[in-house]
């Protein structure tokens, strides 16, 4: 039997102890028409929104109890009637919507990518979600080309690490990065300008860039949506793709939540028309299982892994855990101290935990720590008036 990282309840640290209770189900999902069965026994990726599913800080999420995760990279294990393209074996990673840290996952065949030869499971893992977004929002949104600036927030994140490699692939393309101080020294090999988060980068960006970036992408929201906007240049595009600043403390905080969106300026078309900026937002969750944009994705894929064959791009991996540290590896992302990815790995041997220590001594130890104590007191005392402490005179 396996670990299954299960969600029991919504929240803090403590509902983190109960991630890591489930196991592998007795029977096995029956197959639908136009599915494919993915056994993920190698790698899963780790999102910042499967904290936001923890928190319950997304729009109708599943009741608990559930197995969290939205992408995973394995075989083909069985594959339903109907279904072309596939066999048993074939070497895939898959966007199901959840479960995807399931040992068996069943995903709709849509939701299912080819790898690859050469592409293994850890670095797929690391891939495939952030390299998607990254590309959308920069070739498709962003219309990126030579010469163009793009200002970056969460830079160290796998997102943010993976919109730096793709500006990379375009010719004289400036990247302003901001993220936490701790990282900067990490991220100067990729990232041309590093500023830090927290500080007045605003003004930082205007000196280097009088007249503004051409691009902004902002996964915060809030306040930051103002300060982005107020950056762009002329023709510039703002384009916002998550709201983390809501995610503030171990449990959903309805008061961030209501902060984080009304301190976004609300800006009218004419404004749009008259200032010459754009405008976009967008949510990958959204358009594959909402809005059928799976094929659409599918030729994103396909776009992402021609650039991996041609070694322009490969994905930067923090770090990996075993399912069974789930709630540690959660708390890093929570904290933003990962630089690229965090993959889960179920082949993985968990980490040692430290043992607990003592809560208290007993009455018994206590009372006499304290003889003891009053004994010390007591020949301190005699050395000063110059007499010889008992214990000194029986060890002569």
């Amino acid at each position: 039997m396996k670990v299954h990282p299960h969600l029991h309840g919504r929240g803090d640290g403590k509902d983190l102890e109960k991630v890591c209770q489930g196991t592998r189900p007795e029977s096995k999902p029956e197959l639908t028409t136009l599915c494919s069965l993915v056994q993920h026994e190698n790698s899963t990726g780790l999102n910042f929104q499967d904290l936001m599913v923890r928190q319950g800080a997304i729009d109708s999420p599943p009741k608990t109890p559930f197995i969290l995760g939205f992408e995973c990279a394995g075989e083909v294990e069985e594959v339903g009637e109907g279904v072309e393209g596939f066999k048993v074996g074939d070497r895939v990673v898959a966007l199901p919507e959840y479960r995807a840290w399931a040992e068996l996952v069943l995903v709709p065949a849509q939701y299912v990518y080819h790898l690859p030869p050469g592409l293994s499971f850890l670095d797929a893992a690391a891939l495939t979600m952030n390299y998607l977004v990254a590309y959308i929002l920069l070739f498709e949104l962003g219309g990126l080309s030579p010469g163009k600036s793009v200002l970056l927030h969460s830079a160290g994140g796998g997102v943010g690490q993976a919109v730096a490699q793709l500006c990379r692939t375009v010719s004289d393309v400036t990247v302003f990065g901001v993220a936490s101080k701790t990282k900067h020294e990490a991220l100067k090999s990729t990232i041309d300008q590093v500023l830090e988060r927290g500080s007045d980068y605003a003004s930082e960006v205007r000196k280097l860039c009088p007249e503004g970036v051409d691009i902004v992408l902002d996964c915060l929201c809030g306040e930051e949506c103002n300060r982005g906007y107020s950056l762009l240049k002329a023709m510039g595009k703002y384009i916002l793709y998550g709201s983390s600043n809501v995610v503030t403390g171990e449990t959903k905080s309805f008061f961030s939540v209501a902060k984080s969106w009304w301190q976004v300026d609300k800006i009218s078309p004419i404004k749009l028309f008259d200032e010459n900026k754009s405008l976009s937002g967008f949510n990958l969750r959204h358009l594959l299982y909402q809005q059928n944009g799976a094929p659409y994705v599918k030729g994103i894929m396909d776009s992402v892994f021609a650039l991996w064959k041609d070694g322009k791009i490969k994905p930067v991996v923090d770090s990996t855990w075993a399912l069974e540290d789930v709630p540690e590896a959660m708390q890093k992302m929570h904290d933003r101290k990962n630089i690229g990815k965090i993959v889960l790995d179920p082949s993985l041997e968990p980490k040692p935990k430290p043992a607990t220590p003592a809560k208290g001594k007993a009455k018994g130890d206590k009372n006499d720590d304290k003889k003891k104590d009053e004994e010390k007191k007591e020949d301190d005392k005699k050395d000063e008036e110059g007499e010889t402490p008992a214990t000194d005179s029986a060890a002569g």
